[in-house]
């Protein structure tokens, strides 16, 4: 999954690069089931993943308008007496001890920093026991935390946006997706499509995977663009044909005649139902009645009939009055958010659903976990629904300010803080809460509408849910073990295949009558060179073959420098 994220970082489908933020709440709760991926804490602990992300300074987690506890012993870092740090960040806002106590601390210790940390360490780990705390250690390898390797100083971030569907609101995947596949199914069958025989597959694709419209495949694409695997409907093509069909050929997302990149978990139901229906086409079952159709035909039918189950609107009906039955929600969340709050981030809500939608999701989510009556507006400092992204993040549409329970809006020209709008635009909230780019951390689930977007056209900071990690974490944990002797296997290989080149160059010099590498080479028995290289060969075959019963690892982790379980679909 990561590799095909980071190949559509590189491939955009109009922009340069952009960046994928993954940030670290450190002195707030952990984000859990919404975010799904292990918290990284400080610039010691900066993960190797393929996801451009970002790492968090615990020292820096302060933010605008931070109230110190404990303000006899603390103290913030002012504009005039800040300074630059080892990694170019200005300390404005560091927390620090004040010299009284800094010095009455290290009058009663002694000793190497090194031997001083340790010990503080257990005593600190010793505290969040009695208190029944988590570890950080514990948390950071648990798949329900954020994977980092860029350096964010969430000080310098003033305001935090979140988008709500598979952000805020977590939906059960199997359940919701099902339903639109159901909803797209009967209205494909109301076309004269076959479709009778046909159940919801979640496992058959994955976000990241891009379908071919004009084969009838679905393709994992490396970084680079190449297709490595792919699927012809519902089959899994072998390497030969892979290479037969695609070649040197590059995936180009700009061609969006072409290729649809699976962008969101709600691209899953649409490539389930396309890829089923490529199969029947193969075979023949498609009516002639509705004339002649190629793959690209049949993937605007099934564009239409998705599309007509979201506009007609009952799917979303069916979701308000069971949300139970599709939300899974987290507890965690809303306190996570208020303790956002309470650090001097200002929260925003940006979301395309509409008002009401929005409202009832997130009552049923957020509310009843909420403390004192507080109700799920009270978190953010402005929310804004029917907001049309992309457009969102590139040009001004309309602004309405929502201001009754039922939904009625009336047009108005300016935003203010507390507000609840529909449409409106990214430049008007960078105006309204006077902070723009880098200052604003966006946070969302779409690769290319929320990440993409608000990072090429405004220079936001982004971060991706991204749910599917959290089976990769679990399968790297579980195969750390077959990486090691996988590891060791090759590295005995490279080791036995350098002495048997060694020995093949002196066998061919001597061949052609050349001085080889030394005396002793050139004068060494031609029986004694043939048998040590035939040795080493044998050797080298048997590695091969027990290291092929790795070729995924094997192919996953020469590719992209990191090892683990590959899976297509």
């Amino acid at each position: 999954m990561a590799d095909l994220i980071e190949f559509f970082i590189k491939h955009p489908l109009s922009e340069p690069k952009f960046f994928i933020s993954k940030p670290n709440l450190s002195t707030i709760r952990p984000f859990k089931r919404s975010f799904s991926l292990p918290i990284a804490i400080g610039k010691e602990r900066q993960r190797g993943c393929s996801l451009c992300c970002t790492v968090i300074d615990a020292k820096k987690a302060g933010g605008p308008g931070v109230s110190v506890e404990g303000g006899d012993v603390f103290s913030v870092t002012s504009s005039a007496k800040s300074d630059v740090d080892y990694l170019g960040e200005s300390t404005k806002g560091d927390l620090n001890v004040k010299r009284e106590h800094f010095q009455a601390f290290v009058d009663k210790i002694g000793g190497p920093i090194e031997e001083i940390a340790m010990k503080e360490a257990k005593e600190a780990e010793a505290l969040l026991q009695h208190l029944r705390i988590a570890d950080p250690l514990a948390v950071r390898q648990s798949p329900r935390g954020i994977f980092c390797t860029r350096t964010l100083n969430l000080r310098s971030i003033g305001a935090i946006g979140y988008d709500m569907d598979y952000t805020l609101i977590h939906y059960n995947v199997m359940a919701w997706e099902g339903r639109a596949y159901d909803y797209g199914m009967a209205n494909l069958k109301s076309m004269g499509f076959p479709v009778d025989n046909l159940q919801f597959d979640p496992d058959l694709v994955i976000r990241g995977l891009v379908i071919d419209k004009e084969k009838g495949n679905l393709v994992k694409a490396d970084r680079f663009g190449y297709v490595k695997r792919a699927m012809h409907g519902t089959k899994m093509l072998s390497t030969q044909a892979v290479s037969e069909i695609y070649g040197r050929e590059l995936v180009d997302l700009r061609k969006q005649s072409r290729w649809e990149f699976l962008n969101t978990l709600f691209s899953v139901s649409e490539a389930v139902m396309f890829m089923q229906l490529v199969d029947k086409l193969d075979q023949g079952d498609v009516p002639a009645e509705l004339g002649p159709l190629d793959y690209k035909g049949l993937y605007k039918a099934v564009e239409k009939a998705l599309f007509r189950a979201h506009v007609e609107g009952q799917l979303k009906s069916e979701i308000m009055a069971a949300p139970e039955r599709f939300v899974e929600p987290d507890p965690e969340l809303p306190l996570a958010l208020l303790d956002q709050k309470e650090a001097g981030k200002r929260l925003l809500l940006i979301t395309n659903s509409d008002y009401h939608y929005t409202n009832k999701m997130m009552h049923h989510a957020f509310n009843k976990f909420l403390p004192n009556d507080m109700v799920w507006r009270d978190l953010f400092d402005m929310v804004i629904v029917s907001a049309r992204k992309p457009e969102f993040f590139q040009m001004s549409n309309p602004l309405y300010e929502v201001v009754t329970d039922d939904g009625l809006m009336r047009p108005c020209f300016k935003a203010s803080s507390g507000g609840l709008y529909s449409g409106g635009s990214a430049q008007m909230i960078e105006k309204s809460l006077d902070v723009q780019g880098d200052e604003i951390l966006y946070v969302g689930d779409h690769i290319f509408t929320d990440v993409s977007q608000s990072k090429v056209h405004l220079r936001w900071r982004t971060a991706l849910i991204c749910r599917e990690l959290e089976e990769e974490f679990n399968a790297i944990i579980r195969s750390h073990g077959h990486k090691s002797a996988l590891l060791k296997l090759i590295q005995q290989k490279e080791i036995v295949g350098d002495l048997f080149n060694q020995l093949r160059l002196a066998s061919q010099r001597r061949e052609h009558f050349r001085p080889s590498q030394s005396i002793e080479a050139t004068n060494m028995d031609d029986f004694e060179l043939t048998e040590s290289m035939q040795k080493l060969l044998i050797v080298m075959q048997r590695l091969d073959e027990k290291i092929a019963r790795w070729r995924l690892m094997v192919n996953s982790s020469t590719r992209d420098g990191v090892t683990c379980p590959v899976r297509v679909g």
